[in-house]
């Protein structure tokens, strides 16, 4: 499925990388983090090259629903909790500088991408407490927050908090600008790290340093990343033809949506899930449903769907790599607020590689470990992992191939042994292994994606085995 960025966008091609190359940083992955990351350490005198996998944008950065926010959910309040005040403090005036260097980016180079200032808001049609201090510690933290009970929505709500001076855009059209200034390589995807050398299918880059921008770090150590994070899924409808809004929303109820307006189309999200937990599929048909009671004449124009990278304590990881590795940094767990975490990437990356101390970058750190905010949270993960590994030694098939319907996918037994069929609506059959090839997790059947999904780590394979999202990165073997 193609999202409403991806078809009003005509990306420019890049070469693939073939030979030997050397520069001054090699930045891997061309999303909207690695390509900012670039663009500024080219603008501080530096000669950075973009390692792009597929196309630039072609990864979460054209699934985004591109908020450009310091509103990031019921976070403020846990910060201060969890953190204390500095560290809050510093995440909140990271994000607002976020919002401060995309609008003078945009005004620098004259970018036409629909740079839309205009109010984010957090509601609930169950609670208000939360949000009355949710809206309190924003204020405290120097964010223009405000209680309020008036929205936009189409249902009446119980509370609401609204952030001043958030902004939305469209993606592609802003990074298809900011590329152009940059030494891009697509189709190159970098297959191993070793010190400064970087191995690709047809070629070889030496740098000075490495920065891991490729959403999900691939190399399992140092870092340990696939201890510390998550992935998850959502999903989001363009339409036409409903009632106007101004302000962008998220609803903090279990099930709560995601509403964001874009000149006469509003993208309407929801269905939030670990990646890997959606067997039973229906989240596109719950928004279909929700679409057809709000605005009955409203169509829909596009549909797809989104991963994001979870952290332990909800805060993304930026900084350098490991202790082990001081010339390696890295950029991930940007939660559903990619946008203005690839800005804050962006800021402090470049200060850190040119020897400058950055203000804010102490509670983005890789290196931090409070057990208050992660202990629970890595002992959730680990059980994850165990279960999907058991999974794959123990449970056995759970139906026949001849029981799967056409248009459906599942964990059967062919030619003796476990292994995954789609079944597509002319009948033919497509099997692959239900082993990730990431840490050996077995996978699940997305039947809203018709995608074989990894519950451990995220990692997403096609029904014909085609790798789709790290940190594997390699294809599913036909079984």
């Amino acid at each position: 499925m193609e999202s409403l960025w991806s078809k009003t966008t005509d990306m420019p091609a890049y070469p693939p990388l073939r030979g030997e190359l050397r520069a001054d940083v090699a930045v891997i992955g061309g999303g909207m983090a690695g390509i900012l990351i670039a663009y500024f350490l080219a603008k501080a005198g530096l000669h950075p090259v973009v390692l792009e996998a597929e196309r630039i944008g072609s990864g979460q950065t054209k699934n985004t629903t591109a908020k450009i926010t310091s509103q990031h959910g019921l976070l403020y309040a846990r910060l201060v909790e969890q953190f204390g005040e500095e560290l809050a403090q510093q995440y909140a005036h990271a994000n607002q500088k976020a919002l401060e260097h995309y609008r003078t980016l945009i005004a620098e180079l004259d970018i036409d991408c629909a740079f839309t200032q205009c109010p984010a808001y957090l509601y609930s049609t169950l609670e208000e407490e939360p949000l009355v201090r949710e809206a309190q510690v924003a204020r405290r933290l120097g964010i223009e927050a405000n209680f309020t009970r008036r929205t936009e929505l189409p249902f009446s709500v119980r509370a609401a908090v609204r952030f001043d001076g958030q902004a939305r855009f469209h993606p592609l059209h802003f990074l298809r600008v900011i590329a152009s200034h940059l030494e891009i390589y697509e189709h190159t995807p970098v297959q191993s790290v070793e010190e400064h050398r970087l191995l690709t299918p047809h070629g070889v880059v030496m740098a000075e340093t490495i920065v891991f921008a490729c959403h999900y770090p691939f190399l399992n150590m140092p870092g340990y990343y696939f201890m510390r994070m998550h992935q998850e899924r959502s999903y989001v409808l363009a339409l036409e033809n409903t009632a106007k809004m101004e302000g962008m929303y998220l609803g903090i109820d279990e099930n709560g949506l995601s509403f964001r307006p874009d000149e006469n189309v509003l993208l309407l999200g929801g269905g939030s899930h670990r990646t890997g937990e959606n067997a039973a599929g229906g989240r596109y048909a719950r928004l279909r449903r929700l679409a057809q009671r709000y605005w009955p004449e409203s169509r829909e124009i596009a549909a797809w769907s989104a991963q994001d990278c979870m952290t332990l304590d909800g805060v993304p990881y930026i900084g350098p790599f490991s202790s082990s590795t001081p010339h390696w940094y890295v950029a991930t767990g940007f939660q559903k607020w990619g946008m203005t975490s690839s800005m804050v990437a962006a800021q402090i990356l470049t200060s850190q590689i040119m020897g400058r101390n950055h203000p804010d970058a102490e509670v983005f750190s890789p290196q931090r470990f409070k057990p208050s905010a992660s202990a629970k949270m890595l002992i959730e993960e680990t059980a994850h992992a165990t279960a999907g590994l058991s999974r794959t030694f123990f449970n056995p098939p759970r139906a026949e191939l001849d029981a799967l319907s056409p248009g459906h996918g599942g964990i059967v037994e062919y030619d003796g042994k476990k292994a995954g069929v789609y079944k597509d609506e002319h009948g033919e059959i497509f099997v692959v292994s239900v082993q990730c090839p990431h840490l050996g997790c077995q996978l699940e059947w997305n039947s809203d994606e018709k995608s074989w999904d990894c519950p451990c780590h995220g990692s997403r394979f096609d029904y014909k085995g085609n790798l789709l999202d790290n940190p594997a990165q390699e294809d599913l073997p036909h079984a």
